[in-house]
């Protein structure tokens, strides 16, 4: 799966881009054909496709873990992000307020929190902007909703990204975090630059042992 850039914006609907987004199903009926059927060519249904590609992934990344063993991480050219994502994850509806927000984020030790608009992704918040836009908007600024608040952009990834380049995707975009999500578009977990931080201080520490 490539990587994705959600545009900044209020927390309305789903804030994923529309190539993840839940395709529309037409009406489905046993006794009307929407189209004709082709009996030359055989078209795999929407979910067997889905079955076969998530197939071919985890295959992938199986037969790619038991030939990158005896190699340390931060070497190999393909790291999937799935080997260095927290996936311990918070979140909260769109309609909290900002307090709320940083209640939560305080009372759970977190960093980040998910968004949720009506059972849909609506952003991904960090600890670090909710503070500075506090600061910014001081008067009242706590009781304000999420739901009235440009929230910032964020990064979506699939478990088989590779790491790498979602880090050059991170520094570009200057963001610190990048939000997981599966097959179904449900969130999974969190990169964050904390994650590389700890990559790369266990191999320097790895070295001075050596």
């Amino acid at each position: 799966m490539s990587i994705f850039v959600s545009e900044p914006g209020r927390p309305v609907g789903t804030r994923l881009p529309e190539v993840l987004r839940g395709r529309r199903v037409g009406t489905v009926s046993e006794l009307a054909e929407s189209q004709p059927i082709n009996t030359e060519r055989g078209e795999a249904t929407d979910a067997e496709f889905q079955l076969a590609a998530q197939s071919g992934r985890h295959r992938a990344l199986e037969e790619y873990g038991a030939a990158a063993a005896g190699e340390r991480k931060e070497r190999r050219p393909y790291l999937p992000v799935s080997s260095i994502y927290t996936p311990t994850l918070y979140s909260l509806p769109a309609s909290a307020t900002v307090a709320e927000a940083i209640t939560t984020m305080t009372e759970q030790g977190a960093n980040h929190l998910v968004v949720i608009s009506d059972t849909h992704i609506a952003g991904l918040v960090g600890q670090q902007w909710l503070l500075a836009w506090l600061h910014e908007h001081q008067a009242e600024a706590t009781e304000q909703s999420l739901t009235h608040i440009e929230l910032p952009a964020f990064l979506t990834a699939a478990p088989e990204t590779d790491a790498h380049q979602l880090a050059r995707l991170m520094l570009a975009h200057q963001l610190n975090a990048a939000l997981v999500v599966d097959a179904q578009n449900e969130p999974v977990g969190v990169v964050t630059s904390t994650d590389y931080v700890r990559l790369y201080a266990s191999a320097d520490r790895q070295q001075g042992i050596v």
